[in-house]
């Protein structure tokens, strides 16, 4: 996983070492879930986010370069995609995740370069 697409953008307001999990996800267009996972190593930065009843429990692997800002107080992120570019993505695999790079490609043409 490289590239900025797997980065948190500087204009976010991530701070490293933070704890999201548990942070509601908003997309541009309403509440998309909550972040289930997260990690904030340097080029390979993700977040796992359950959908909820949105989408049946749908879990999707975002790309941090896909967060648009962080507030800290009302414990919610906000990345700059619809709700439904969210409900279309690949579904979160755990095991591509954690061993195919083809996977990573794959999600980050998906969501291109971040909207932001």
């Amino acid at each position: 996983m490289t590239g900025n697409m797997w980065s948190y953008q500087d204009a976010s307001g991530y701070r490293p070492g933070s704890e999201l999990t548990g942070f509601r996800v908003e997309a541009i267009d309403g509440s998309v879930g909550t972040v289930d996972e997260h990690s904030d190593e340097v080029g390979a930065s993700w977040l796992v986010v359950d959908t909820g009843g949105w989408i049946f429990g749908k879990h999707v692997l975002l790309p941090a370069g896909v967060i648009s800002s962080i507030d800290f107080e009302a414990t919610t992120l906000y990345v700059a995609r619809t709700k439904e570019e969210i409900k279309n993505a690949p579904d979160f695999d755990r095991e591509k995740h954690i061993s195919d790079d083809e996977y990573h490609r794959e999600l980050a043409s998906y969501y291109g370069a971040p909207h932001i």
